[in-house]
């Protein structure tokens, strides 16, 4: 693993612990992105949660790089799904401009790993 690899995964931990932990306690600037998203509070709960399960799949990526790959897979979606709340609700560029950027870097960082990945195939 690169020097610059470890740097991106150990930024991304620190960013989404910091987001998921700020959702699941209802920093003022998360209520506020909700509210304006038009999304219901206890969505920002629930993706604080899902945000922390995708920071301790990075975390597991220092070991593991299946599951690293799959984490920031994870992570980018839940992105995904806040570009296009920004979209939704008709928001610039500018605006929507963090979440896009940390989606490309999980996907990056992802594409990096993507190799690693363990399909398991299920027989019956």
């Amino acid at each position: 693993m690169s020097i610059i690899t470890i740097i991106l995964q150990s930024f991304l931990i620190i960013m989404f612990l910091i987001s998921g932990v700020g959702k699941i306690v209802g920093v003022k600037m998360q209520v506020e992105v909700f509210e304006h998203v038009r999304m219901p509070q206890w969505f920002r709960v629930v993706t604080g949660f899902l945000v922390l399960a995708g920071v301790a799949g990075l975390i597991a990526g220092y070991w593991n790089k299946s599951l690293l790959s799959l984490s920031a897979l994870w992570l980018a979606g839940i992105m995904f799904g806040a570009v296009c709340s920004h979209i939704r609700v008709k928001d610039t560029f500018k605006q929507m401009f963090p979440a896009f950027l940390l989606m490309v870097l999980l996907l990056v960082l992802s594409s990096l790993h993507v190799s690693e990945l363990k399909i398991v195939q299920l027989t019956f």
